[in-house]
């Protein structure tokens, strides 16, 4: 396939319950080795890029017997799955044993040929990598301790949450820092030189099976962080920085190759300077579902190569279902917002029938929940019109929008628009709970002298306004709480 596009659509899969899912269907057994034409055909139509399928690696029989122990995760499984039995719990995706494919799943055979189903319709392979851990019973852990973060015995006695014995040596468990340590898995020295060699080997072996990872927690393994972290028990801070050493190797032999970083604390523009190709915009999720639009507009008002290497979403793995953190109208305009800014755009499986259980990544099967009709046309809808070539290649610009003396409600509004020669989109969006109206003035310089036609696919409407006004005074909006407009604007030649 040719270069990545500038701006990909992603959708994230949860493989073992997808599966799963297609196999009670059908009455049998199903395997990435099997999956249907018809379902990959229904991925490639809604215009995806790559598709993430989350959590293939070989999942740990250690950490399945930690988390049967932990009573907090089993009322998680059961709030989540009320008919919870413990064959349902086959361990977590982040708690890798073995970079291997599972066989479970279809082995490596399965993936290759799921990666060429998706190759001949022109979708990309994205997977997991977990560079900050690994599972108890890893290979590493029994043939190179030197790989991790070491404890001692008081360590054991003192805190037996945050360190493990395994084969007779102490173990860190693996952690962010601002959280209790996860006791299902091994913490990573990641300034370790024989480690990092390694990964580079482990990340080349990924990159023969797939088009780009998504790496877990990427801003852990970041020099200044796990020396915050881990202090002397990690050693000499090492000249390199961890990414600086890996990206570039694996990249080498596979230029094409992406990297995607699960990223917090404002840590985005340092990975993206550190080899990756796009960062989580968790800032942007987090705006939307607890701000105000002046704050949504100040972070887009960011400059835009940066904004270009983030990954906009409003939902996935790790987050709650977006049904259910936003009410009906503001989860469509939640959605109009991330799914039209520059960046990657993420879809969740789930997210376009309206599913409103957000699953532990341990279960291998969910509860059964009625489509959301209304909501899955919104989504499809809104998919195809992402098709446009202004959202594909196009130049992305924030739009002004000013108000009056007498009221300030503009500043609930956001509007940005997309050109690429004649196809032209104009998003404006109500990040309130207020009736709120606004002007919005357009970038563009050639709406003098001509009609111009305003369409709206996702909520079926047409205006028609003249240029010299929007060149002049701006487009005049007025718009309910959560109200949105999804402007194809285009010259309106038979007036």
């Amino acid at each position: 396939m040719n270069a990545w596009p500038k701006y990909p659509l992603i959708y994230e899969i949860n493989t073992w319950v997808w599966l799963g899912e297609l196999t009670r269907e059908a009455t049998r057994q199903y395997t990435l080795a099997s999956v249907p034409d018809s379902e990959w055909d229904q991925i490639a139509s809604l215009g995806f890029d790559a598709v993430w399928l989350m959590g293939v690696w070989e999942r740990s029989p250690a950490s399945i017997a930690i988390s049967m122990r932990n009573e907090g995760l089993l009322a998680d499984f059961r709030l989540a799955l009320p008919d919870f039995l413990p064959e349902d719990n086959v361990g977590s995706p982040y708690c890798v044993r073995r970079y291997v494919v599972d066989q479970h799943l279809g082995g490596a055979k399965g993936l290759a040929i799921a990666r060429s189903k998706l190759a001949e319709r022109g979708v990309r392979l994205i997977l997991d990598f977990v560079p900050n851990h690994v599972a108890h019973d890893h290979l590493w852990a029994f043939e190179h301790p030197e790989y991790f973060i070491q404890g001692t015995q008081e360590d054991l006695i003192r805190d037996p949450h945050s360190f493990v014995s395994v084969n007779g040596r102490v173990y860190a468990c693996g952690r962010d820092p601002y959280f209790p340590a996860w006791e299902d898995v091994l913490q990573l020295n990641a300034f370790n030189a024989g480690l990092r060699d390694v990964v580079i080997a482990t990340m080349c072996d990924i990159a023969e099976q797939c088009d780009g990872v998504r790496c877990d927690m990427a801003m852990l393994l970041m020099n200044t962080i796990f020396h915050q972290t881990w202090g002397d028990r990690a050693g000499r801070v090492p000249e390199v920085d961890y990414w600086l050493q890996v990206t570039p190797a694996v990249e080498k032999k596979h230029p094409q190759f992406l990297f995607i970083a699960e990223a917090y604390w404002e840590m985005e523009w340092a990975l993206q300077q550190q080899g990756f190709d796009y960062c989580y915009d968790k800032r942007l999720y987090d705006r939307l579902e607890h701000d105000t639009a002046e704050s949504v507009y100040l972070h887009l008002c960011a400059d835009l190569p940066y904004q270009e290497k983030l990954v906009r979403f409003i939902e996935n793995h790790d987050e709650p279902r977006a049904a259910m953190t936003f009410t009906d109208q503001r989860a469509r305009v939640a959605a109009v917002t991330f799914a039209t800014l520059p960046g990657a755009r993420l879809f969740h499986e789930g997210q376009f029938e309206g599913r409103r259980v957000k699953l532990p990544v341990f279960l291998r099967r969910r509860p059964d929940e009625t489509v959301d009709q209304n909501f899955q046309r919104f989504y499809y809808t809104l998919l195809e019109t992402l098709r446009s070539k202004d959202f594909q290649e196009g130049e992305w610009e924030l739009c002004e929008r000013i108000g009056w003396p007498d009221d300030d409600s503009y500043l609930n509004v956001v509007a940005w628009c997309w050109q690429k020669n004649t196809d032209r989109h104009l998003i404006v969006v109500n990040l309130s709970a207020n009736h709120s109206k606004a002007r919005v003035r357009l970038p563009w310089t050639d709406l003098v002298g001509y009609p111009w036609q305003l369409s709206d696919p996702l909520q079926t409407r047409v205006f028609d306004r003249s240029g010299d006004e929007l060149q002049v005074s701006g487009l005049y909006v007025e718009l309910a709480p959560w109200g949105y407009h999804f402007f194809c604007c285009e010259r309106n030649w038979s007036s």
